[in-house]
């Protein structure tokens, strides 16, 4: 939903935390789009008796930022406020504090045609719970692999379509009704008003999938994140992409904020929230892999040298055309990220040969 700018707003808002020894960074941008509609939580220590929990949200807003600015702010308390969480059954409280929180906003925003979807994590001294509503994610790395991962939920799902068409909707160009692209949200009360059926029979629900998983000590990171990031990038692309600069940097803003660049210029027209978060056997930095780092960044700074003289290259767009061309022959290039990792050091290149020529393009790599 919503249109699209002539340029892409690509200032990023970076921010950390630390506690109950995880460390975390959360990072957006706007990106193409009219209108920055996601929203993010983040708790590393729970008020008590949930001191040694914490707690991580992604949530996407679409037609408007009302619904995810809301979930944004009171979705934590209302399911710590559940009477099953309470109870210490804790998948059932996470059910019902997303039902009890879309009733409470149904009376504020019913006739708002907005929503949002939800995905946010609970890490308990044991055990991780996540739950996804929509089709934002939330996937596990372990042992350099994306072992478990949220579901998205879209309305060609099988099991999506079902409950669509039981509620009396349809699903057209893979959209509810032909309008929505996801099937379960906060909000779009459009969609539940079928007085005849549950909160989570209507044609867009409210319910959560819930997935739990024993913590071991070879989970490295956590990635919550909106659609804007999976759309270009899959689960796995994007851990080995974070994995392999674990090893170099221990800048947590830059990798983040890396992903979301590679997103925009592999064609994401979202908003892009990615929020990542280090467990405790997170990869360290490894000095041989900086110095294979400092090498392959030379490498590229040379090749692009190269490529300017040879070619006679005077603009940026020209030379990332070449460049593309060349990527397969530069080995060692991060993984999950390839040559789009590498943009700002090709910019470098560039500036230092021409200091005053403009570098912004936003679709080379598509071209």
């Amino acid at each position: 939903m919503g249109g699209f700018m002539e340029k892409p707003e690509t200032e990023k808002q970076a921010r950390e935390g630390h506690g109950n020894g995880l460390r975390y960074c959360v990072s957006s941008m706007q990106g193409w789009r009219m209108q920055m509609e996601d929203n993010h939580s983040a708790a590393c220590r729970l008020k008590d008796p949930f001191s040694m929990w914490s707690y991580f949200a992604v949530f996407d807003g679409h037609a408007g930022n009302e619904i995810s600015q809301h979930c944004a702010e009171h979705l934590l308390n209302t399911i710590l406020e559940a009477e099953s969480f309470s109870k210490h059954m804790y998948e059932a409280g996470i059910r019902e504090g997303f039902l009890q929180l879309d009733e409470d906003m149904r009376k504020l925003y019913e006739r708002n045609q907005g929503g949002s979807t939800a995905i946010c994590v609970f890490v308990a001294p044991d055990k991780i719970y996540l739950a996804n509503c929509g089709d934002s994610r939330a996937v596990i790395s372990r042992n350099g692999a994306a072992v478990i991962s949220t579901e998205d939920h879209k309305p060609f799902s099988p099991k999506e379509q079902e409950r669509i068409q039981n509620a009396g909707g349809s699903v057209m160009i893979k959209r509810v009704n032909g309008t929505l692209a996801v099937s379960r949200a906060f909000g779009d009360y459009d969609f539940k008003n079928d007085i005849s059926k549950s909160a989570v029979d209507q044609m867009v629900s409210p319910e959560p999938d819930i997935t739990v998983c024993n913590r071991s000590e070879n989970d490295e990171f956590m990635v919550i994140a909106c659609d804007g990031i999976w759309d270009v990038m899959t689960s796995s692309e994007v851990c080995e992409f974070i994995s392999s600069r674990l090893l170099v940097t221990y800048d947590l803003p830059m990798i983040v904020n890396s992903i979301l660049d590679i997103c925009l210029h592999k064609g994401s027209r979202d908003n892009m929230t990615l929020l990542l978060l280090l467990l405790p056997g997170a990869p360290k930095v490894d000095m041989d892999a900086v110095k294979a780092e400092r090498n392959l960044d030379q490498t590229i700074i040379q090749i692009t040298k190269e490529v300017i003289e040879k070619h006679e290259v005077h603009d940026f767009e020209t030379l990332i055309r070449l460049m593309k061309r060349m990527s397969i022959n530069i080995p060692n290039l991060p993984p999950g990220g390839g040559l789009y990792a590498k943009y700002y050091i090709i910019e470098q290149a560039f500036h230092e040969k021409f200091p005053d020529t403009p570098t912004e393009i936003y679709d080379y790599f598509s071209m």
